[in-house]
């Protein structure tokens, strides 16, 4: 028997989530929702959904089981209060807010009812993640050191229509790209103890250069390059860094050194990718050759996308066991984010007052297109 799900928002991010929850056939999408009813309708029929209507429509339907809620960040808190209130689980985008308070709020509200909170992203879900985590928890590094995380471009102003939210209170490239890189060293090391962070604007002012309002300006409101490190519960660290200012594009770098190797791990905004590993050199003579050989681990799951998460939720609530990206696991992350803030605004070390159990691994024979309900 399929669980019920309801969609919450008929935007772009709309399109990736209905085709792969679609697919699945655990799950069955009975109606979309959205301000706008006629963008909700549209998807619906685009991906064969018998039902669409408005937010209250979705909340109300007697065939959902849960929610999911593609808003927009600042209105994620509220939207799925709404849903946990109506009785319903809640798979939300990310972030699961943007306070620490009212994830909080919503997590407890959850527990009381008795309902599950999952977030994204779910791409540490995915083959690619979930076959490097279990390599390191082999040993194939030997014991993790550090890690360092990459993401910069030179804006999302340069190609979207309407850019000003990814440069305003709650989003700039710490908030918008780092729940993929925090997520997945959380899920690699456990919870952050500290956080140190720097940050800078660029400039003031953003030009949008695409759509109808190509060469109007925006402000901009939060830093769009920040540097970020963090010091593990586990005696690990990493050094990240996310800028949106940069003329060199570089994105989804995310490496593990550890004391027998390194290896570098798939894109986290990715559900698969590469993985390889390095040894030490040994000792080293004049004339010596610094050519290190890479190795190739061959990837082991089946490749989906997002959508994954709220899955496994699902197997999690009927076998009785913690799901992988949980919304305790979105709330630490939120407070990591919004602790490097914090650092960088006032240049001070921040501790993490947040924790989060050991994130669980996803087994290798797992695959979301049998019928397990």
């Amino acid at each position: 028997m399929s669980v019920g799900v309801g969609v919450i928002g008929a935007g772009v991010i709309s399109d990736t989530y209905l085709e792969n929850l679609q697919s699945f056939p655990d799950v069955d999408v009975v109606v979309v929702g959205d301000l706008l009813v006629d963008r909700a309708e549209a998807q619906a029929r685009t991906h064969s959904v018998p039902a669409w209507g408005t937010v209250d429509d979705v909340l109300a339907h007697p065939d959902v089981q849960v929610v999911v809620n593609l808003t927009i960040p600042a209105a994620h808190i509220e939207v799925s209060m709404r849903a946990i209130s109506a009785g319903k689980h809640v798979w939300t985008e990310k972030p699961i807010g943007l306070d620490r308070e009212g994830a909080a709020e919503l997590l407890t509200a959850a527990a009381a009812a008795g309902l599950r909170v999952g977030s994204a992203p779910d791409t540490v879900l995915g083959p690619g993640f979930q076959t490097a985590k279990r390599a390191i928890a082999a040993g194939i590094i030997g014991e993790p050191l550090f890690a360092q995380t990459v993401f910069q471009t030179q804006g999302p102003d340069l190609w979207h229509p309407a850019p000003q939210f990814l440069f305003a209170q709650g989003a700039g490239p710490l908030l918008d790209m780092g729940p993929y890189y925090f997520t997945g060293l959380v899920s690699l090391f456990g919870p952050v103890d500290r956080v140190s962070a720097v940050g800078r604007k660029a400039r003031e002012e953003r030009i949008i250069h695409t759509g109808p309002n190509a060469g109007a300006t925006f402000p901009v409101e939060v830093p769009t390059t920040v540097q970020v490190v963090t010091a593990f519960d586990s005696g690990q660290q990493a050094q990240s860094l996310l800028s949106f200012d940069s003329a060199l594009e570089r994105a989804g770098v995310f490496e593990v050194h550890g004391t027998e190797g390194s290896i570098v791990l798939p894109d986290p905004n990715q559900f698969a990718g590469r993985i390889a590993y390095v040894k030490p050199l040994g000792v080293l003579r004049d004339g010596m050759s610094f050519e290190q050989e890479w190795i190739e681990v061959e990837q082991e799951g089946v490749v989906v996308g997002r959508g994954l998460g709220l899955l496994d939720m699902v197997h999690a609530i009927a076998e009785g066991r913690p799901h992988v990206a949980s919304g305790d696991l979105a709330l630490h992350v939120l407070d990591v984010m919004l602790s490097a803030e914090q650092s960088a605004a006032t240049g001070d070390s921040v501790r993490v007052a947040s924790t989060v159990d050991p994130v669980p691994a996803v087994a290798a024979d797992f695959d979301p297109f049998a019928r397990t309900l």
